[in-house]
C-alpha cells in the first residue's frame, strides 16, 4: 500500500496534488510520502512484537536526512555501509548505539570514526577486518561490539546482482568456518563478540530461503554457545521484496516474515535485529517526469521524457520494471497503445520500458514512476551534466524540498582547472 492515489482525476501524494509540486519544483523529481514510510516501518516493528528487537533501516535504499529523521523519530535504528552513511545518520540525530555498520570493505578511517562516535555493532565480513577492528579499538582504549556475518550458502532466488548469501558471493564468512573465526575473535583485545549476522539478498519474494538460512543460524547459535560464546543478538539482514507491478502476485507480508523469525529463532532468547530498506522506502516514493516529445518511429512510438537513466538507473542496470502512470487519470475506457518510454541521454540503454501500453499522452504531460523510493535517488548521477534530481517529502497537505536541484554553475564550478592550462 502507498499514499499516491488518484483523487478527482489527479494523482495526489497524500493530500497534495502531484501537479502542484511539479509546478513549484520542476521535473524530474523524487517525491516521498511520510505516511507510507511510517506505515511500512510500523509493519516491521509490529511483526516482531513480543521479542526484544530493533528495526534498523538499511539506509542505502534512500538516505536523505529527512527520511532518516522521519524513521529515527519512530524508533528506527540505522544500518550503514560506509563512513558517509554513518555521518549522514549521525547528522540526522541517530545516536551511535542505534547504528549498525555493515559492508565488506570498511576502511581504517571508517572504523575509527565509528568507534569514536559510537556504534551499536560492526558486522564483520572477514578475518582481516576483524584484526583491524581489534587493533584500532585497542589503540583507542575502546571495546568494539561485533557480530560475524556468516554466509549460509542459500540461494535467495533473486536477481544475480543483488544475491548475497551464496558461496560464490563476496559477502561474509563461510558458515562452515564460523566456529573457528569466533574462537579467534574471542582471543582478540578490544573485541566483544555479541552475536551472529546473516543477509542473503534483496527483493526476496519467497520466505523459503529465509527459513533455510535462519535454521542454519539457529544451529550455529547453539554450537557457539556450547563453545562458550555469549551469543545474545541475531542480525537477520533485510531483503524482503516489494510489488513492482499491480499484479496479484504479492511478496510475503512483514507479519509473515515476523512469524517465521519467531518460529525458527524465538526459542533462542536473542535480541533480533532486522535491516529492511526496500520495503520501507520503495513504495513510499515516486519519480515524476514530463513528456518532452511523442515521436513516431519505424514500427513503434516513443515517449521521450525529461527523466533519464542517470535519474533512475534500475531499468538500465537490472532490467527492472516500474509501473509508469499519467499524473492526470485517464478517462475510463481510454484506448491504450504501446510506447517505448525513454529518456534523453545519448545511450540506447536509456530506456525505461518497451512496448508499454499507455493511454494517449502528449508533450507537457506528467507521468509518475511508481515504487521508485528505493535505490532511485541514491543511485542517481550527473551523467551528461544533467543536474542531480531533487527530492521532495510530502506530509498531509504539506510538502518540502529536501534536496535542491543544483544549477549548471554549481556543477561546473566543482571542477578545478590546473595552473598549467
Amino acid at each position: 500500500m502507498d499514499h499516491f492515489l488518484y483523487r478527482d482525476g489527479e494523482l495526489y501524494a497524500e493530500d497534495v496534488p502531484v501537479a502542484d509540486i511539479a509546478a513549484a519544483v520542476g521535473t524530474p523529481f523524487y517525491l516521498y510520502s511520510t505516511a507510507t514510510l511510517t506505515r511500512h516501518f510500523q509493519l516491521f516493528d509490529d511483526a516482531l512484537d513480543g521479542m526484544e528487537h530493533m528495526v534498523c533501516y538499511a539506509m542505502k535504499a534512500a538516505s536523505n536526512q529527512a527520511i532518516l529523521k522521519t524513521l529515527a523519530d519512530l524508533g528506527a535504528g540505522m544500518d550503514v555501509v560506509s563512513g558517509g552513511e554513518y555521518a549522514r545518520a549521525k547528522a540526522a540525530g541517530v545516536p551511535g548505539d542505534r547504528i549498525v555498520f555493515s559492508g565488506v570493505g570498511k576502511t581504517r578511517s571508517e572504523i575509527r570514526a565509528a568507534l569514536e562516535g559510537g556504534i551499536r555493532q560492526f558486522n564483520v565480513e572477514s578475518e582481516p577486518e576483524l584484526f583491524v577492528i581489534s587493533e584500532i579499538a585497542e589503540s583507542l582504549g575502546k571495546t568494539a561490539p561485533i557480530t560475524v556475518r556468516v554466509n549460509p550458502d542459500v540461494d535467495a532466488k533473486t536477481h544475480a546482482k543483488i544475491a548475497t548469501g551464496k558461496s560464490e558471493n563476496k559477502f561474509g564468512i563461510p558458515i562452515a568456518k564460523a566456529r573457528a573465526v569466533y574462537a579467534e575473535a574471542a582471543t582478540l583485545p578490544g573485541i566483544d563478540v555479541i552475536g551472529i549476522d546473516v543477509h542473503i539478498g534483496s527483493q526476496l519474494t519467497d520466505l523459503a530461503p529465509y527459513e533455510l538460512a535462519y535454521l542454519k543460524v539457529a544451529e550455529l547459535t547453539e554450537q557457539l554457545r556450547a563453545d562458550g560464546h555469549d551469543i545474545r543478538r541475531l542480525d537477520l539482514g533485510g531483503g524482503l521484496g516489494i510489488p513492482y507491478t499491480r499484479s496479484n502476485e504479492a511478496p510475503p507480508l512483514p507479519s509473515d516474515y515476523g512469524a517465521l523469525i519467531k518460529r525458527t529463532l524465538g526459542h533462542l532468547d536473542c535480541e533480533i535485529e532486522i535491516e529492511p530498506g526496500r520495503l520501507i522506502a520503495g513504495n513510499a516514493g515516486i519519480l515524476v517526469s514530463r513528456v518532452i516529445y511523442v515521436k513516431e518511429g519505424e514500427g513503434r512510438n516513443f515517449l521521450i521524457l525529461d527523466g533519464a537513466m542517470n535519474d533512475l538507473i534500475r531499468p538500465a542496470m537490472y532490467d527492472a520494471h516500474h509501473d509508469i502512470v499519467p499524473v492526470v487519470e485517464p478517462v475510463p475506457g481510454a484506448e491504450q497503445q504501446p510506447y517505448d518510454i525513454v529518456g534523453p541521454v545519448c545511450e540506447s540503454g536509456d530506456t525505461f520500458a518497451r512496448n508499454r501500453m499507455m493511454p494517449p499522452l502528449q508533450a507537457g504531460d506528467l507521468v509518475a514512476f511508481r515504487s521508485a523510493g528505493a535505490y532511485g535517488a541514491v543511485m542517481a548521477s550527473e551523467y551528461n551534466t544533467r543536474p542531480l534530481v531533487p527530492e521532495v517529502l510530502a506530509k498531509g497537505d504539506q510538502f518540502a524540498v529536501i534536496r535542491e536541484r543544483p544549477d549548471f554553475d554549481e556543477i561546473i564550478n566543482r571542477d578545478t582547472i590546473p595552473p598549467w592550462l
